[in-house]
């Protein structure tokens, strides 16, 4: 599996937002459709929370995507 890092500005970001600054869902629509049917993991444990608050480190994925995101909070270096 692919992991993809997404950083972010803030400490959290919720997850509809998350999927959306990822460029995976095009709009919240989308992204709380996924949600809603339970094809969005988070850290391995399906999600249908799309107010969830992700942090530094959580694991993010869509079912069937060979990709994962990782969110990155803005206290690490983009870099790393």
């Amino acid at each position: 599996m692919k992991k993809e890092a997404v950083q972010i500005s803030t400490e959290t970001i919720k997850l509809d937002s998350f999927l959306k600054l990822a460029g995976r869902a095009t709009t919240g629509g989308q992204a709380k459709a996924w949600i809603i049917n339970g094809d969005i993991s988070v850290n391995g444990d399906v999600c249908f929370q799309r107010g969830r608050k992700l942090y530094d480190g959580d694991l993010v994925q869509i079912n069937n995507d060979k990709t994962a995101y990782v969110v990155k909070g803005k206290s690490r270096l983009i870099s790393e």
